[in-house]
Order: structure tokens, then sequence, then C-alpha cells
């Protein structure tokens, strides 16, 4: 490997590995509010505060808002759905169980991520890819077994898990969304139709469970929006810079982020079965990442 290429892939695992440690503090969130705001409400200023950030990237730029104009609306309406209801369920099921935990089993987004694209897109799979979901799933087992969530139905723990399974799958078909109008649209254009058509989306539900905020907290609340977009930024730039074996993997530090912040927040340890499942939950998606399709081992493997 070139000392060029080296510099390369080191710069875009920093952008990711910063952007993940923003998304932390984002789905974190709701363990801050400690009761104070709803997920709702949380996710409504977030996306005030996103809005407001990209409005003023754009006048900074000196650019028109009608350049940023989709010519499909509706699918961002359907991505904002899919990413506001999931991003909210792994805000609550954080606020609800220790964050590690919530965090270990959101990362299944990779698993639901696998048949979208086989059943969209027409990726080819394969037994490796199997294999790797099969661990992913394993690693999840675990982390819910070593809270004794197959032994009884202890509702406190199994309930808020079962939200976090539910945001993966919902973050899932979010990403898949993206990846399709990311050939049509630039990510400033996808930016702005996620935060304003979030704002509307959020506003009934927040405005039904609303609770008084001090400035402080609101004020908190709204810096989640730069904060987001400052996250999406890192990544995609992490992404451009490198391939996705390279930078993949590092979504993984997730587990890292939010097991540090349990542990200095709130004091969460991670019991030995939550440790192990979130390694084994990391080693599935790494193979996952690392995977190559079926079309690129044939290049590989062809001679020049």
């Amino acid at each position: 490997m070139s000392s060029f290429r080296l510099y390369t892939n080191t710069k875009a695992i920093m952008w990711v590995t910063i952007g993940t440690a923003l998304f932390s503090l984002i789905f974190a969130s709701g363990k801050f509010a400690d009761g104070t705001a709803t997920p709702f409400q949380i996710l409504f200023l977030r996306y005030i505060g996103g809005l407001a950030t990209l409005l003023l990237a754009v006048a900074a730029r000196r650019e028109r808002l009608s350049a940023c104009r989709s010519a499909k609306p509706l699918s961002h309406f359907m991505r904002a759905i899919f990413g506001a209801s999931g991003g909210g369920a792994l805000i609550y099921a954080s606020a609800n169980m220790p964050i590690v935990d919530a965090t270990a089993i959101g990362l299944l987004y990779v698993v639901f991520v696998i048949p979208l694209g086989v059943l969209v897109l027409k990726e080819q799979l394969t037994s490796r890819h199997l294999g790797a979901v099969a661990v992913c799933c394993a690693g999840a087992a675990i982390v819910m077994a070593s809270r004794g969530a197959f032994t009884g139905f202890h509702l406190a723990y199994v309930f808020p898990a079962g939200i976090a399974v539910l945001g993966a799958a919902l973050l899932a078909v979010e990403g898949l969304m993206i990846k399709m109008l990311s050939h049509s649209d630039r990510a400033m254009t996808v930016l702005l139709y996620v935060n304003a058509f979030g704002i509307l989306l959020m506003a009934g539900p927040a405005a039904t469970q609303w609770v008084p905020l001090s400035i402080e907290n609101a004020m908190s609340f709204l810096l989640l929006g730069p904060i987001a977009v400052t996250a999406q930024y890192c990544i995609v730039q992490g992404y451009r810079l490198a391939s996705l074996s390279i930078v993949g993997p590092v979504d993984y530090t997730w587990l890292i982020f939010a097991g540090l912040i349990g542990f200095l927040f709130f004091g969460e340890k991670p019991t030995l079965g939550v440790a192990a499942g979130s390694a084994i939950i990391a080693l599935g998606g790494i193979m996952l990442a690392i995977i190559k399709p079926p079309a690129c081992e044939r290049e590989s493997l062809s001679p020049d």
C-alpha cells in the first residue's frame, strides 16, 4: 500500500469515527433528557436545528433554494418517515435500557439491509453473507439473553429491546432509500428535504406529548440539529475517500462510544454477556462490510 493511500484511508477512518461519535450523542439524547422531554420533542427540535443550520449554509454559499429542489419529493418524504421513526425508536430504546444494549441491537440494521438490497436492488446474496448475518443475529441474541430476555418475560427490558429492533429495521429502509436518492440528488438536497419533512412529521406527535422545557433544555435539543448535520458531513467525507471495506467496519465504534457514554454519565457497566454479544455483532458486521459482491470477486480473479 502506498503512503498516499495509507494517508487517505487514515483520513477516511478519522472522518467516519468523528461522525459516529457525534451520532452516538444524538441517540443517547433521550437518556440525557432523563424524562424532561419526550423522544418526539427531541426529534422535532433536532430537525428545526438541522434545517436552520442547512439554510444558513445555503445562504453562506449564496445559493438559491430552487437549486436544491428534487424531482422526487415523495421519495424524500418516505425516507423522512422511516428516518424519523427509526431514530425516535432508538432514542426511546436508549432512554429505557442500557445504552450499549440498545446500540448493539440497533446495529442489526446491517442485517436488515441485506434482504432489502436483494429484493429492491437485485443484489446477489452469497453463503458468506448468510453466515455473517447469522453471526450478527447470534450476537444480538446473546446480548438479550444476558439480560434475561428469554428466561422470563421482563417487560422493562423486552419492550425497549423490541423497539430497538424495530428502529434498526426502519433505519435499514432509510439507508436503502438514501442510497437510491443519492444517485439523483446531491447531499444538500437530501439533507434539506429530510429535515423539512422531519419537522412536519414530528410536529403533531410532539404537540400531543409536549412537556414544558427550560430554555437551556430547548437549546440543547436544538443543537442536536447542527450536530447531526456535522455528523452526516463527516461520514459522507469518509465514505468518499475510501472503499466500504475500509470505512464500513468503523461504524462499529458506535458500540465503544455508547459504552463510554453509558459508563461515564450513567454508571452503566456492560455485563460479560453484553460485551461478548456486542463483539460478535461487530464481527458479523465487519464480515458483511468486507465481503465482495460476486461480480467483484470474478474481476479480482481474472487476469489483467
